[in-house]
Parts: structure tokens; sequence; C-alpha cells
């Protein structure tokens, strides 16, 4: 991966895939994890709905919103930790020294990460929204053409955040892994999963439009409770996407340089 131009080589990007799903497919545990916590959540949060739709009007009216949220939610969320966890077991088995040695490039690297993380939300989500149909009468997939702008939206802000947290876990080692798992959760106040915007304080909306979930979010809400498709919302949070996106490939290219110079590659694993 000494090679920071953009041309790309489909074989290496492939070759990383297979490796990634091999090292999946090797372990039970870890498939069990992918669909544990997305089950989990869907039926506690899918309960909680009934339990407060069979006591409030608006949730009578706006059925299905909070599970929608949960689902929306976990895409974003397990998007990104599925880019995260295939750089982090480069980091734990002590192979990153080896990719910086060979021919792949860094794009091919992150594309390959990119891929994988969708493949790993599949085996999660596709479970969580047939649990919905089957518990709560909740087809995710009724939404028709606006879930693939709701899905899209999601994973390019999962893959900006994954990119960059990876790129922070590459500068300073294993001691910063604990942003990998929280920083989305710091993201979330913000981008308003559960509640609408007008909900935050006037000065803290601002800085809440600035994410593109917060559009995702708002627009899931619109069309589940008004039944209005918002593209103007989804056109801009592709806008924020393409930016965060290349500020995120930036980043991580600037934090890389900065490992090679200072000699972190050598002790990432600790």
């Amino acid at each position: 991966m000494n090679d920071f131009s953009l041309a790309i080589a489909p074989h290496r990007i492939g070759a990383m895939i297979l490796r990634y799903w091999y090292l999946l497919l090797s372990s039970w545990p870890r498939l069990l994890e992918l669909i544990y916590w997305p089950t989990l959540q869907i039926i506690t949060w899918g309960f909680l709905q009934t339990y407060i739709a069979s006591n409030a009007g608006f949730f009578a009216r706006a059925g299905g919103t909070l599970i929608g949220a949960v689902i929306l939610w976990d895409i974003l969320f397990r998007g990104q930790l599925g880019f995260s966890i295939s750089f982090l077991e480069e980091m734990w088995s002590r192979n990153l020294g080896n990719l910086m040695m060979s021919p792949l490039k860094p794009i091919e690297f992150l594309l390959a990460l990119m891929v994988m993380s969708v493949i790993r939300l599949a085996i999660g989500v596709i479970p969580m929204t047939l649990l919905a149909i089957a518990f709560f009468q909740f087809n995710f997939y009724s939404l028709g053409l606006p879930l693939i702008a709701f899905f899209c939206n999601l994973i390019f802000t999962s893959w900006a955040v994954g990119i960059f947290v990876s790129g922070l876990v590459l500068r300073n080692g294993l001691g910063a892994e604990s942003i990998v798992w929280t920083l989305m959760f710091a993201l979330m106040p913000l981008a308003c999963v559960y509640y609408p915007v007008s909900v935050l304080p006037g000065w803290l909306q601002s800085v809440s439009w600035t994410l593109p979930p917060t559009y995702v979010f708002e627009g899931m809400r619109a069309l589940l409770i008004n039944q209005v498709f918002r593209v103007d919302l989804m056109l801009t949070a592709l806008a924020l996407n393409a930016a965060l996106l290349l500020a995120s490939f930036a980043a991580f290219i600037a934090l890389l340089r900065s490992a090679r110079r200072a000699g972190a590659l050598l002790s990432s694993g600790e």
C-alpha cells in the first residue's frame, strides 16, 4: 500500500473481500453477533412501540416510525461497524504491515472494506426486517423506492465515519479503538433518530442539519406520517455525504502518511 494513486485494480479488491469473507465464515460467533444485536433491538423497540401505540393517538397515526427509525439507525451504525471491524481484524492479527508492503493501494483497501460492510450489514439487517414483519406487521420494504435513497445516504455516512476512525486507529494504534465503538453514538442525539429536529433547541438545530442522517430520519417520518417523499432532503443529504466521503478519504491518507513518518505502523497492534 505504498502507492497513493487512484488507479484501481479490481482483482486486488476482490482478493481482500475474499479474505474477509472467509474470515467471517470461519467463525460462527462472528456470524451470530451480526444477527444477535439487530434481533434484540427490533424485538425490544418493537414491543415498546406496540405498547405506546395502544396508549397514544399520535403513535397509532404514525405507526411504524419508531420501528422504522430503529432499522434505519441499525443500517447507519452497523454499516460503520462492519467497515471498522474488518479494518480492526488487520490490526488485531498484526497483518497491517504485510498489507503496507503489498501492491494494494489505499483506495483499493477502502473499497474492499466498503463491500464487506454491506455484506455484514445484510447478514444482520435482513433478519431484522423479517422479524419486524412477523412480530409487528411493519413491512420495511413497502417504503418502495424511497428506501433506496434512505439506504444509500446512510451507508455513505457510515463509510465516511468508518474511513475516518480507521485512520485515527491507524495513526494512534489500538489505544484509539474505543472511538470505533463510540463515535456514532455521539452523533445519535444530533441525528434526531427517534424525534424530529424541532425538539432540539434552536442553536442545536443548525448543528443537526449539518449531518446527512438527520435528513434521512426526517424524510422517513415525512413518508410514514404524511405519506410524502421529500426528494429535497435526500438530495441535500447526498451532497453532504459526497463532501464527507472526500474529506474522510483525505484524512485517511494524511493519517496514513503521518503513521509512516512516525513509525506508528510498526507498533499498530499496541
